[in-house]
């Protein structure tokens, strides 16, 4: 009998659980692509891998974290543990950041959240007169050194204000017509808020980019800048095109304000993040007991139709003096904070680390026969056992192409030869 052509595939990958089929499935993989899922496939294959029962998803998706301050513990000074020191410490730091310097770190984290599953990710970089472009130019290498593994966008970001330093808005002109993706800015540290959020609405329109932005990051809703930046959204025709991240102040409002908070944002198309690591990390520090936890209900908002992300945001500076990119992680940290325990609740979870993120920053998310042969696989049965048991991240390939293998852990018994999983 002669084989047909497309009974040949580049890899099958066999014995996987995917989400919504009862059995374990093959994936065939052709030209990047999918190229069928089914049981027990028959075809041929230049590679077969086998899953071993291993859950398949399209990866991890991380929508905030900071690519060009990471690593720098060793420049900072942490005494107070405020949002205001973190600010004013990585600045001073920001000001000895060099190309190279911030293209090692970067890659330092980059590496790690690809081997934690993660294959796309949004990272803010800061362009102003202390950093100039030159993390922007690290990133912009980042990005191309690392797209077989892993789709990285830019967010040129304003961190330290807008409207008092006029040539923090030429730098992010600059970065975005020289390739930025989106733009970002952060209302709480500027003298002017409301001004500062129409100024990036202005670079936003006159870019035809997406913006995102930290704000209300404090326990206290009565300074809410939410108001002025739903008002600005919806009158720029802006919906669905913003994202902010923190918003801690929602975790200070009583419940009935979190849902009519919840209807604008979703009125207005505004997706929101939180980062737990960071905002337990900063907030609370007036607290000698009882520390509030400072983490948005993001699964509250998502009930009320909020796309609801969860991120990185921070590693190893002062903002967040740990991490490791793990996005499973947060997520399970995320699930312990906000006292979720449900199975319908930790799935929901898992959605904000994988397709409610892709979704946040307007990709495709999901196996189908015909799309990108994009996914991870995980020791797990299924998304929410993922969460509960911060599930061991094994494979994956990006475009058909294997980009990270952590192998299988294996136990070594006493006098014997074949060992055991």
């Amino acid at each position: 009998m002669t084989e047909r052509p497309e009974d040949i595939v580049d890899i099958v990958i066999r014995r996987l659980r995917i989400e919504g089929e009862a059995e374990l499935q093959d994936l065939a993989i052709r030209n990047g692509r999918i190229a069928a899922i089914a049981p027990a496939l028959r075809c041929t294959a230049v590679e077969e891998v086998d899953g071993a029962g291993a859950f398949a998803f399209s990866g991890f998706v991380d929508t905030h974290i900071h690519l060009d301050k990471a690593c720098i513990l060793d420049r900072c000074r942490i005494c107070e543990g405020t949002l205001a020191e973190a600010v004013r410490e990585t600045a001073r730091a920001k000001a000895g950041f060099e190309e190279d310097d911030v293209y090692a770190r970067a890659a330092r984290v980059v590496e790690t959240a690809i081997l934690h599953g993660t294959t796309r990710m949004r990272s803010f970089v800061e362009v102003d007169p202390r950093a100039g472009l030159r993390s922007f130019r690290a990133l912009k290498r980042i990005k191309a050194d690392y797209a077989f593994a892993l789709h990285l966008e830019l967010c040129a970001f304003a961190q330290e204000g807008l409207t008092q330093e006029p040539e923090t808005y030429v730098l992010l002109d600059q970065a975005l017509s020289d390739g930025a993706d989106l733009v970002g800015g952060c209302p709480y540290t500027d003298p002017d808020p409301e001004a500062h959020i129409e100024q990036i609405f202005t670079l936003a329109r006159a870019h035809d980019v997406s913006v995102d932005f930290h704000i209300d990051f404090s326990l206290d809703p009565a300074r809410s800048d939410l108001p002025a930046l739903i008002a600005a959204t919806e009158r720029h025709g802006w919906q669905g095109r913003v994202s902010i991240g923190h918003v801690t102040t929602l975790s200070a409002m009583d419940p009935d304000a979190v849902t009519a908070m919840a209807r604008q944002l979703a009125r207005a198309g505004i997706a929101l993040t939180v980062l737990p690591a960071t905002d337990l990390f900063l907030n609370g520090r007036g607290q000698d007991r009882l520390v509030p936890r400072g983490v948005a209900p993001a699964h509250r908002l998502a009930e009320h139709g909020v796309v609801t992300t969860i991120a990185t945001n921070n590693v190893l500076n002062p903002f967040t003096p740990y991490g490791d990119a793990s996005l499973i992680r947060m997520a399970n940290l995320y699930a312990n904070i906000a006292q979720l325990s449900r199975a319908e609740e930790m799935e929901a979870v898992f959605a904000m680390v994988s397709g409610a993120a892709a979704r946040q920053l307007g990709a495709a998310h999901g196996l189908s026969v015909g799309g990108p042969a994009t996914l991870v696989l995980l020791d797990a049965a299924g998304p929410e056992a993922a969460v509960r048991e911060v599930a061991r991240v094994i494979a994956g390939w990006k475009d058909g192409r294997q980009s990270f293998d952590n192998g299988r852990p294996r136990i070594n018994r006493p006098g014997r030869k074949g060992q055991e999983p």
